[in-house]
């Protein structure tokens, strides 16, 4: 979480900074007000994230705050780090659209691995997992609808081009940081009708590959003739063995692929 969230300072110090666009965080919102308060950006993002804070410990669960509490503290003071050792900070790649599109891809990064630990570096990474756990909403999607108020801020201070950058910023954010969140979590339901081996498949899954799997009947629509279909959902490296063991042992079965990014088990007392 520590080197996630260096990646997320050095991301707002170099690259978001420079270019004075409002993107999708916290962060922007402060470059924003750091031009009506005479505090520094790491002061002001400190205050945000201090408030929005105490909701995500409230409405994500103690673990959520409680690694967030950590993150939201060390955030501020890398960028206040930064600040110190570079108080003459200039533009990278002297383009804003630049500035915002290496942005985008470096925090990415940072944000994808706190988020798939159950945590945040705060601020609006607060609200977009309020929205996933509570509205089921992609934190993708979450980022861009949180982000946009942050990204129209920009016009209180800055010109027309600047607000145009940070609202397709903000839409960019979502769109990569779905990539690499759903990219690492991304499963396979793989579907496999096998007219000889399907005990021996079926146990390899099982007893083998440690993985579950459930038998569905599967009717023939030209020959009229049932066979059971084994349905198991696996993830990249279990999806590598099961093909070879499969084709291996039965290059004629029929097999169908899937994939999967959202798994739910709803307890019998939630169905009604």
């Amino acid at each position: 979480m520590t080197v996630a969230t260096l990646i997320i300072a050095a991301a707002v110090f170099f690259f978001l900074i420079p270019s004075h666009a409002a993107v999708s965080s916290v962060s922007g919102l402060a470059i924003v007000l750091s031009n009506f308060v005479p505090l520094s950006v790491s002061a002001v993002t400190m205050i945000l994230n201090v408030v929005l804070l105490i909701l995500g410990f409230f409405l994500c669960g103690h673990e959520f705050g409680f690694k967030t509490v950590y993150t939201s503290l060390l955030l501020p003071l890398f960028i206040g780090l930064f600040e110190f050792l570079l108080p003459d900070n200039q533009s990278l790649s002297g383009d804003a659209v630049l500035d915002v599109a290496c942005y985008i891809f470096t925090v990415s990064i940072g944000l994808s691995i706190l988020f798939n630990r159950n945590a945040s570096s705060g601020g609006l990474d607060i609200v977009a997992k309020i929205l996933n756990q509570y509205f089921h909403m992609d934190l993708g999607r979450a980022m861009s609808m949180s982000g946009m108020l942050v990204a129209l801020s920009s016009a209180l201070v800055y010109d027309k081009k600047t607000v145009v950058l940070s609202i397709l910023g903000t839409y960019l954010n979502g769109m990569v940081l779905d990539h690499f969140i759903f990219g690492q979590n991304i499963k396979r339901r793989v579907c496999i009708i096998s007219k000889e081996k399907e005990a021996q498949i079926r146990d390899w899954i099982l007893y083998t590959l440690k993985s579950g799997a459930t038998i569905y009947q599967a009717v023939g629509a030209y020959d009229g003739m049932a066979r059971n279909e084994i349905i198991t959902i696996v993830d990249k490296n279990e999806y590598q063995k099961l093909m070879q063991y499969v084709i291996r042992e039965d290059p004629a079965a029929f097999i169908t692929v899937y994939n999967v990014s959202d798994m739910r088990y709803i307890p019998k007392g939630r169905m009604e």
